[in-house]
């Protein structure tokens, strides 16, 4: 198989089914795949026939291969043969450190706590003799199961051809960049990097982590100086191995990991009472025994005839109440002048006759819209998504976009069922209009953070002809920002 044959629907290994392309560069290709035996998403790189490092990404990919660290992306099969080479890793879906610091710099501690952890993981690397020599804020991941993943060990390098004397000390510099990027939202070089903008200058030298940002705890501002601002360093001796890094940043408070423990199911009742006292581990059991009989006070006798009293005098009314309604039945035409409950008919399902991703902001109108179709097919594995973003805001470049369906006629909605993403974090609204522009569809139903199947459900009566799903933020995926749309189901009223 050539490089040139490699497209979507190609499959690796027997197993490996290319979906999307994610990215290219210099003759590498980033796909998103199935792992079609475990079922479950992966990251494929592929090459073109004349990428000049194919034996050194395949190499580093192998040896990353056989680290354990599961803060560090897990390579799963690299091969060279047959004309194509390609690496399967990890897919990590989550926010980068650039979408992290989007809104501004992180809390002090926050931004300490991922950059300690990474430090940790790249120690093992380096106890391997791997590298990185490319830490940049896209490459530190916080997943959307709350860990830390350092993305591209070993082969980002080899994919560069990145080489350097001191891999160690270079790794720390890396280290000591992201810690100021956490703590100020700027990067520490000579240009921009992630989105984020150059660190300050003063008097030719990059301002420290305190200058730039108010509150930055004199302990990180110096582990930041020490690892990547020689200049700043004052008394202060060089961070120079990960391993320094991670334990200048050992003292950091980690957040605790609450795993759920159902509890115990109740045990049957025992024969007899035990009962277990403070630390005391030895059951105690006490056997009922039978009490002697107490005699009645007088008080007691007086209150018992009160409430036979009371309990005869009850009886005699309700007989009497009884016996004057049997004696006086209620006429027919009462009986039969009650209505008959109403019935009330299921929601029925109404297909689009059309679907196009929708995008009236951008310079084209449309969002894949070749695509638009597999959302609708009613097929799990198919679906349509937007374009890659930087960040979860659609880059700052619109308020939305969206996949809009043609009901053919105007239609009443009851509930739309989208199935999205598993990713958390995506703002969905539903529209609902007789014309397909943005200012003549309504909003009237929306869900933050949403994820997996959603139901929308219009908060009062909905008719139009044309129903639009619209995204105003995106969840993370794999590094980068989009929404994706697997099925979507719309119900119409049912009439009794």
């Amino acid at each position: 198989m050539s490089a040139s044959t490699v497209e979507p629907g190609t499959r690796l290994a027997q197993r490996f089914r290319l979906e999307d392309r994610v990215s290219e560069s210099e003759g590498a290709t980033l796909w998103k795949a199935i792992d079609e035996i475990l079922a479950r998403p992966v990251a494929v790189h592929t090459f073109d026939s004349d990428f000049p490092r194919v034996t050194e990404v395949v190499t580093a990919a192998r040896a990353a291969s056989r680290l354990t660290d599961p803060r560090l992306t897990q390579v799963f099969d690299a091969a060279e043969d047959d004309g194509l080479a390609y690496v399967v890793s990890e897919w990590v879906t989550g926010e980068s450190l650039s979408d992290l610091l989007a809104g501004g710099p992180l809390e002090p501690e926050r931004a300490a706590v991922l950059v300690a952890e990474a430090a940790e993981a790249l120690a093992h690397a380096h106890e391997h003799n791997l590298h990185h020599l490319c830490l940049r804020p896209g490459k530190l991941v916080w997943t959307t199961g709350n860990t830390v993943k350092v993305l591209g060990v070993a082969v980002d390098a080899a994919l560069e051809g990145l080489t350097t004397d001191d891999p160690a000390l270079d790794d720390a510099e890396g280290l000591g960049r992201l810690l100021y990027a956490g703590l100020t939202g700027h990067w520490p070089g000579d240009e921009e990097e992630g989105g984020l903008p150059a660190a300050p200058m003063s008097d030719g030298h990059f301002c420290t982590p305190r200058q730039v940002t108010a509150g930055v705890p004199g302990y990180l501002d110096t582990i930041t100086c020490r690892a990547v601002l020689p200049e700043s360093r004052k008394s202060h001796s060089a961070l120079s191995t990960p391993g320094q890094v991670a334990e200048a940043l050992a003292d950091v408070a980690r957040p605790l990991t609450i795993q759920y423990t159902p509890p115990p199911s109740p045990p049957p009742a025992p024969a007899v009472v035990s009962r277990s006292e403070g630390l005391d581990t030895q059951q105690r059991t006490y056997v009922s025994q039978p009490l002697p009989p107490k005699q009645p006070s007088t008080l007691n006798r007086v209150l018992m005839t009160f409430v036979v009293l009371l309990v005869i005098a009850a009886v005699g009314v309700g007989a009497w109440t009884l016996g004057r309604k049997l004696g006086n039945p209620a006429p027919p035409e009462a009986a039969q002048s009650q209505p008959p409950p109403s019935a009330t008919a299921e929601p029925q399902i109404v297909k689009p006759s059309n679907a196009t991703g929708f995008d009236p902001l951008g310079d084209d109108g449309a969002e894949h819209p070749e695509l638009a179709d597999d959302a609708v097919d009613g097929k799990p594995d198919t679906f349509w998504h937007t374009t890659n973003y930087n960040n979860a805001t659609l880059g700052n470049l619109k308020p939305g976009v969206g996949l809009l369906l043609d009901m053919g006629k105007p239609t009443k909605i009851a509930d739309v069922i989208a199935t999205l993403s598993s990713a958390p974090g995506a703002s969905v609204e539903l529209k609902v209009g007789d014309s397909p522009d943005l200012s003549s569809l309504k909003t009237v139903a929306k869900q933050k953070d949403a994820s997996g199947k959603v139901t929308l459900t219009p908060d009062e009566a909905a008719t139009g002809q044309y129903v639009l799903i619209w995204f105003t933020r995106l969840p993370a995926d794999a590094g980068k920002f989009r929404g994706t749309i697997y099925d979507v189901v719309v119900y119409s009223p049912g009439t009794a």
